[in-house]
């Protein structure tokens, strides 16, 4: 029997909005969680990779929740992401999440110390233990270094508190099995994969263009929900410019945010070191795809103006977030 789905359908991987100095712009970031929902989003998650987790501490992660559950005010779901490679500061952040109010939980296989699937499978079980929220895996061994085996997924399946996988790792015929032989719910964790994903059956995804657009991710969620293929094309088709354009020239992050300040929709690009503004060459390849795109619902790119100071050939601010 399907599992009751807990985290929403259209989930935002939230940026973290910022000052030009590299502090959090918690205004920005009231302002940026309401202007997504209000476009379709019913699932944000803060604290993810696109969150700049890496360069977060601990009471801005803890912050995040409890800002972000004061403004959905119950119209979507606020899931922690993050965690952490170490087992027990993981346990400790969604913990303190938990406390905070988060809806939901989701743990990245812990990356660098890349352990084999029996740590794996220990670390994942030890977090899922130690809260009672409902828990998104994620699968993205592409940054983590090392994937989480079919195998793994099964026998995971069988904790109560886990029951979906965010899936960056692009493996359809995984996928599919894996909907085939558990009850787990599947988020597509790569843009551009979204409408694959869930014609095969995924829930729903967790994107980092959506900052951008949620609305055409509630368009083609919703045609899936009523098996309107058609409709569900259109709105991919007219998204895929957008998609390039966040995801393949810089990391996401720093792409999403260079393109919501050229919106006017952040007050500052700025992300934290190791990450920086793009070059000109990169902002000049962002841009020729933003000339692309057409007739994306709530997007109006005629009065972009990007900052091109946002250039890592910029002077450097202070760094921001140095004590933990």
């Amino acid at each position: 029997m399907a599992q009751e789905n807990p985290f929403g359908q259209v989930l935002v991987a939230l940026v973290t909005p910022m000052t030009a100095d590299g502090e959090v712009d918690w205004p920005g970031v009231e302002k940026h969680i309401d202007d997504v929902i209000q476009a379709g989003a019913d699932g944000i998650v803060v604290t993810g990779t696109t969150g700049e987790t890496s360069t977060l501490t601990d009471p801005e992660k803890i912050k995040l929740v409890e800002v972000g559950k004061d403004v959905a005010a119950g119209r979507a779901k606020i899931i922690t992401g993050g965690g952490s490679n170490e087992t027990a500061h993981a346990i400790e952040l969604y913990k303190h999440s938990e406390q905070a109010g988060a809806d939901g939980i989701m743990i990245v296989t812990p990356y660098y110390n890349k352990p084999t699937q029996a740590g794996i499978l220990t670390h994942f079980r030890m977090v899922a233990d130690a809260t009672d929220l409902p828990v998104i895996l994620y699968d993205i061994p592409s940054r983590t270094g090392v994937p989480i085996k079919y195998e793994t997924i099964i026998r995971l399946a069988k904790h109560p508190n886990i029951l979906a996988v965010k899936d960056a790792k692009g493996d359809f015929s995984e996928v599919s099995r894996v909907l085939n032989q558990t009850d787990l719910m599947y988020f597509s964790g790569d843009d551009a994969n979204v409408l694959p994903h869930l014609a095969i059956g995924a829930t729903g995804l967790i994107g980092v263009t959506a900052n951008i657009a949620p609305a055409p991710y509630r368009t083609i969620v919703d045609a899936v929900n009523r098996g309107d293929l058609k409709a569900a094309t259109a709105a991919h088709m007219q998204l895929e410019p957008l998609v390039r354009a966040v995801m393949t020239h810089v990391p996401g992050t720093v792409a999403a945010k260079y393109i919501l300040h050229g919106l006017g929709r952040i007050s500052s690009p700025r992300v934290r070191l190791p990450l920086v503004g793009p070059e000109e060459w990169e902002a000049a390849l962002i841009e020729d795809e933003i000339d692309l795109v057409q007739g994306i619902p709530g997007v109006d790119f005629h009065n972009f103006r990007p900052d091109r100071n946002a250039a890592a050939g910029g002077a450097l601010p202070k760094v921001a977030g140095t004590t933990r």
